[in-house]
């Protein structure tokens, strides 16, 4: 039976609503980035781009990298953004575009992104690089699917006790990143650790400006956390959303993140343009290895 026109939303030219794309555009390896000028630092280590388009936050270039085609796709800021991509690509590979029906076999795309973030472990410095093993969010935007298959529940349920979690935030979740992918990118170059996934920058990663927190010890909590040995490294605003959608969808991902800040030490890169043209570097090596 055919999707609604009301759920899948497609333009005058067929493409799909928000990304302004038609499935030829896309290619299965799929770069993620937030920052929209963050699109050509990647493509113009490319070889041949084939499509550019831009509309709203979302700019997409498709190109060929030695021999690999790849996609890459900003998504601007947050979780609420990345449900729209990540359905959005999911809809270019596994909905048939004419019909609007899902087709019989579906598609796996390889998600990577490649962003900024900021430790809250002491021992990872700024301008390093950490890679995402799994993610804990506290966006809430999982639970909006059924999900709790795909879900770390022991997980989320000892952390939420650690932090004594304050009941009328959206409950924690904890995802994995993909196995294969994680084996593609790890080198004794790369940090790992758990990703932690906020829904803004300032108050629910602790900053504190003009207002007061609802909890000021939040941060510290975090960073003393531990769950079969593993600890929350470092936070950003969309690899558990990247994660948990992934997952659901069938599709493979990872997040490499660069280190620009360090939260106790209370450092800044001095040149994180630096750090992310080297994490893009390392990253397309890897896809090539």
């Amino acid at each position: 039976m055919p999707i609604k026109a009301s759920e899948f939303i497609q333009n005058s030219d067929g493409s799909v609503y928000h990304l302004n794309l038609l499935p030829e555009h896309l290619a299965n390896t799929v770069i993620t980035v937030g920052d929209p000028d963050r699109v050509e630092r990647i493509t113009r280590h490319f070889d041949k781009i084939e499509f550019k388009i831009k509309k709203r936050e979302f700019h997409t270039q498709t190109g060929i990298y030695k021999g690999k085609r790849i996609s890459v796709i900003s998504t601007g800021i947050g979780s609420d953004n990345i449900d729209i991509v990540l359905n959005e690509l999911d809809a270019l590979v596994n909905i048939d575009f004419k019909t609007r029906e899902l087709k019989k076999e579906t598609t796996s795309l390889d998600i990577i992104r490649i962003g900024t973030t900021g430790s809250i472990q002491e021992n990872l410095p700024v301008d390093s690089f950490l890679i995402s093993e799994s993610a804990i969010g506290f966006d809430g935007l999982l639970h909006f699917y059924q999900s709790e298959h795909i879900q770390d529940l022991e997980f989320a349920k000892v952390f939420s006790k650690h932090l004594n979690w304050f009941e009328k935030k959206a409950a924690p979740y904890v995802v994995k990143g993909s196995e294969n992918l994680m084996t593609l990118m790890l080198s004794d170059n790369v940090h790992k650790g758990v990703t932690g996934t906020n829904i803004g920058f300032y108050g629910p990663q602790g900053r504190i400006l003009r207002l007061a927190l609802q909890d000021d010890k939040m941060n510290d909590k975090l960073a003393s956390f531990s769950f079969n040995n593993k600890k929350i490294t470092n936070l950003e605003m969309e690899t558990s959303a990247i994660y948990g959608l992934s997952r659901l969808l069938g599709h493979n991902a990872i997040s490499m993140n660069a280190i620009i800040a360090n939260r106790p030490a209370g450092t800044f890169s001095e040149n994180p343009t630096k750090a992310v043209d080297e994490l893009i570097a390392y990253t397309l090596g890897r896809l090539v290895k």
